[in-house]
């Protein structure tokens, strides 16, 4: 039998209709359903390779629920493991980062290397001639692959290669490394924080281009009132873009993009007010210096244009004022763990890198102008859902033109891979 909760979507494509059941935001069966279905079976994003750039360096993370660690190995190699000893089950890696020649057990001092391989525990001859040490080293993740420096994880050993599933997503990605001059680097520190929310809400948030205008006001009219100072200091105005202006694309398995312009700028590619007139010359180098790189049209593409990037299910990449590496993990039907990275490129230089990190904290840090009101956004629609008389989510807008930043269409390809790997839909009632 199928429950009421099992109809997730309805969709009529010559109606232009595409409806979302709330009930995939409060079930707690869903929830349950979406641990196997999509987050056992997907890539998910485990961290960067310039977090661990040298033999024995490592990092802790939990991923999906389950704690993990990666390190470097002496052949140079990176693999994932399942943070738990094979012996009793303790955590084998007790610190968030650093340094290992070995890791060792705290609780019965089984001692591994970096490769996992068992190398001693203490009264090993009490083990019969039965014990196998290769049957009790650490296990590693069933499949971990990197991209540009991006490292994935899947539970699934059967996962299609991580090239195959990035799809369109590769692209973005090397348009975003390519602008870091093909070097890119995680900064040290990362943002923590929760939501009272299901987490499909803020996958929805971080690429939807219609709520900007009325949700993050204040930060635009922030800008609007730098801009015109300036052009009272300087008597002109080079500030060309006023709106956010742009199209949504689908990636293929379930990725999507919004790419635009807009009113703010870059640190390492676009002049703004916001980084004063001091900052103009060095950013007009660096622009120049990749258009005779890359050529006009993919050096206009990094400097002028922004990218809210998903890559399916829950990592979200915001090349915007900054580049953001966001992960969002569902602790439940109705809460969720946010945490951001900051990216940049390896050779930048103190100005460009200070510019970066403020325009990271001033809109997309956990005070700046945009989380918190992102934040309330979201538990006000938490809050909503608790009403019994509404059923449905409208995801419909664009769907009868050519898809634009403020059109929905990157969350319709969201929540049709969403549905595919859960496995119900439903047609629209005639």
């Amino acid at each position: 039998m199928v429950e009421p909760w099992q109809n997730y979507l309805l969709e009529d494509e010559q109606r232009h209709v595409f409806r979302v059941n709330r009930s995939t935001m409060t079930s707690e069966e869903v929830f349950a359903s979406e641990r196997s279905a999509i987050f056992e079976r997907c890539w998910l994003y485990l961290g960067h390779t310039s977090e661990v750039r040298s033999g024995g360096d490592f990092v802790r993370r939990t991923v999906a629920g389950q704690p993990l660690f990666f390190v470097r190995g002496k052949d140079d190699r990176i693999r994932a493991f399942f943070n738990t000893c094979p012996h009793r089950g303790a955590t084998i890696c007790r610190q968030d980062a650093g340094n290992a020649k070995m890791f060792q057990c705290f609780y019965h001092a089984w001692t591994f290397a970096l490769d996992g391989e068992l190398t001693g525990m203490p009264d090993a001859a009490a083990y019969g001639d039965g014990f196998n040490r290769a049957e009790v080293g650490l296990r590693e993740v069933p499949r971990c692959e990197a991209y540009r420096g991006f490292i994935f994880v899947s539970f699934d050993e059967h996962a299609v290669p991580l090239t195959e599933y990035l799809a369109g997503a590769r692209d973005v990605l090397d348009v975003i490394v390519d602008a870091a001059d093909g070097a890119a680097e995680i900064i040290g520190g990362a943002h923590d924080y929760g939501i009272e929310a299901n987490w499909k809400l803020l996958v929805e948030n971080s690429i939807d281009g219609y709520h900007a205008l009325p949700v993050h006001e204040t930060y635009l009219k922030y800008l609007a009132r730098i801009e015109k100072r300036a052009a009272l200091e300087t008597g002109t105005d080079d500030t060309s873009v006023k709106a956010i202006i742009g199209k949504a694309s689908d990636l293929g398995n379930g990725h999507a993009m919004v790419e635009y312009q807009a009113p703010w700028g870059r640190p390492i590619a676009k002049w703004s007010p916001l980084f004063g007139m001091a900052a103009k010359d060095e950013i007009a180098a660096i622009r120049e210096r990749l258009r005779a790189k890359h050529g006009e049209e993919r050096a206009r593409r990094m400097v002028d244009l922004n990218r809210n990037l998903l890559i399916f299910p829950n990592l979200i990449i915001n090349d915007i004022m900054a580049v953001v590496v966001r992960t969002i993990w569902p602790t439940s039907a109705s809460r969720l763990l946010v945490r951001a990275w900051q990216l940049a490129p390896e050779s930048e230089t103190a100005g460009p890198r200070e510019r970066r990190l403020e325009a990271f904290l001033t809109f997309l840090g956990p005070g700046g102008f945009a989380t918190p009101d992102d934040v309330e956004a979201l538990e006000s629609c938490q809050a909503g859902f608790a009403c019994s008389g509404v059923r449905w989510n409208d995801i419909s807008r664009g769907m009868n033109r050519e898809p634009q930043t403020v059109d929905e269409l990157q969350m319709r390809v969201f929540w049709r891979r969403w549905v595919q790997m859960m496995g119900r839909r439903a047609a629209i009632p005639a």
